[in-house]
C-alpha cells in the first residue's frame, strides 16, 4: 500500500483527486484501507476501480473481463467458471461502467490533431429487435474515438458520435469520411463551429471552423452490380487529398476501409455482435457496456501490427518491432496497458468546489470586515 500514489475519492472533500498532497493516511494494512485526513473519512483500496464490491478473487473477476472483452460468449463462462449468468452479466457491467469512465477522462479530455476521421454504424440484433451503434475512429493512430448506442439510425445517433469528437478535436485541417448516410452532413457541419464573440449582447454568431473538409463513399448495388462512387461533398480537394496521404502513411485515397476494419474488431470481440450470433443482448446499456469494454481494451492493451516501429541493435543492425497500441501511438500513455492496469485505474472525481453561502453573512464575519 502506498499512500503516495492514491487520492481521495469522496467528491465533497476539498482535496479530493489531488495526489501527493501527504493528506493519505494507512488506516488498515488487513483490511487495505486508507484514510484522508482532510475530510476524516475511510475508504477502499479499490475504491473507484472496477474491483470494489468483487467478493470472489480478483483473479476470476480479471480473467471473466478479459474473456467477455475478446469475444467469450457468457454461457461460456458460466460452464468454464461454475459462475451465475447474472454474476457475470453484472461484471460486465461494471467492467463497462469504469471503461466508459477511463475512456472519457483519457481520450475524451485530450487534445489530438487528428487528420482523417472515418465513421460508421453496425446494425445489431437484439432481443428487442434492431438497434444501431455508430463508431468513429482516428486514421493516423487507429484510436477508437467513440461510439453511441441508439434504437433509431437518425441525427440524434450521429450527433452524439460527433459530440464527443469536438472535444478532442484541435482547430486543424480535418477530414470526415462517411458512407452514403445523408444525415452526416448536417450533423458535422452543425457541430464543427465557434462563437464569434464581438463583445455584444445577445447570443454571438456561430462561425464555421476552417479546414473542415467531407468525403463520401457511396455504395450501391442496381442489377446484383455494386458501384463505389467517391465524393468530396466539402472542402479543397487537394487539402483533402494532402490529408488522407498523410495520415494513411503516404498513400490511399478517398476509402472508409479502416472503420470497417475497426466494426470487424467490435464483431469479433463482442459475442452480442456476430451477425449470425445467440447471444443476443436485452437492453442498449448492455452494448453500450460491452462497446466502452472492448474499445478500452483495443485502445489501451491490444498491440496494433500496422503501428508497430523498427528498432536496429547490434553491431549488423539486427531488427526488433517495438508494439505500440493505437494509444500510445497518439501520446495517451507510455506503455501498453494490462487487463489489470486498466480495470485497476482510478479516474480523479471532478474538482471540488465550495458550496454558495445563502442568505446573510454571520455576525462574526460582519465584525472582521469592520475591523
Amino acid at each position: 500500500m502506498n499512500p503516495q500514489k492514491t487520492f481521495c475519492p469522496n467528491p465533497a472533500c476539498s482535496a479530493s483527486g489531488q495526489v501527493g498532497q501527504g493528506n493519505i493516511r494507512v488506516h488498515s494494512v488487513k483490511e487495505r484501507r486508507y484514510r484522508c485526513t482532510t475530510c476524516d473519512k475511510t475508504f477502499s483500496e479499490t475504491s473507484g476501480t472496477a474491483l470494489y464490491g468483487i467478493k470472489k478473487p480478483h483473479q476470476d473477476f480479471t480473467r471473466v473481463v478479459t474473456l467477455l472483452g475478446y469475444g467469450c460468449p457468457v454461457q461460456a463462462i458460466v460452464a468454464a467458471f461454475g459462475l451465475d449468468e447474472r454474476t457475470v452479466a453484472d461484471w460486465q457491467r461494471r467492467a463497462g461502467e469504469h471503461c466508459q469512465g477511463v475512456h472519457e477522462h483519457v481520450v475524451g479530455q485530450s487534445q489530438l490533431d487528428l487528420g482523417q476521421v472515418q465513421a460508421d454504424e453496425i446494425k445489431v440484433k437484439t432481443q428487442i429487435g434492431v438497434v444501431w451503434m455508430a463508431l468513429a475512429i482516428m486514421v493516423s493512430t487507429r484510436l477508437w474515438l467513440g461510439g453511441s448506442v441508439s434504437s433509431t439510425r437518425d441525427k440524434l445517433l450521429l450527433a452524439a458520435l460527433v459530440a464527443q469528437i469536438v472535444k478532442v478535436a484541435l482547430c486543424r485541417p480535418l477530414v470526415w469520411a462517411v458512407d452514403g448516410l445523408t444525415a452526416y452532413l448536417g450533423v458535422i457541419q452543425r457541430a464543427f463551429r465557434a462563437p464569434l464573440r464581438l463583445g455584444q449582447q445577445g447570443r454571438p454568431r456561430l462561425i464555421a471552423w476552417p479546414d473542415v473538409g467531407i468525403v463520401r463513399v457511396i455504395k450501391r448495388r442496381i442489377g446484383g452490380q455494386l458501384s463505389v462512387e467517391h465524393q468530396i461533398y466539402q472542402g479543397d480537394p487537394h487539402q483533402a487529398q494532402t490529408v488522407i496521404e498523410a495520415s494513411q502513411g503516404g498513400s490511399g485515397g478517398i476509402n472508409t476501409a479502416f472503420i470497417e476494419r475497426l466494426n470487424a474488431t467490435f464483431r469479433q470481440c463482442l459475442a452480442c455482435l456476430g451477425r449470425r450470433s445467440r447471444a443476443l443482448v436485452r437492453t442498449l446499456s448492455t452494448l453500450e457496456h460491452g462497446m466502452f469494454l472492448v474499445g478500452c481494451l483495443y485502445n489501451f492493451c491490444t498491440p496494433h501490427d500496422s503501428l508497430r516501429l523498427p528498432l536496429y541493435v547490434g553491431r549488423y543492425g539486427q531488427r526488433r518491432w517495438v508494439k505500440r497500441t493505437p494509444a500510445l501511438a497518439a501520446g495517451l500513455t507510455d506503455h501498453i496497458w494490462s487487463v489489470e492496469e486498466l480495470l485497476t485505474f482510478k479516474v480523479p472525481p471532478p474538482p471540488f468546489v465550495p458550496p454558495k453561502r445563502r442568505g446573510r453573512p454571520p455576525k462574526r464575519a460582519i465584525l472582521e470586515v469592520a475591523a
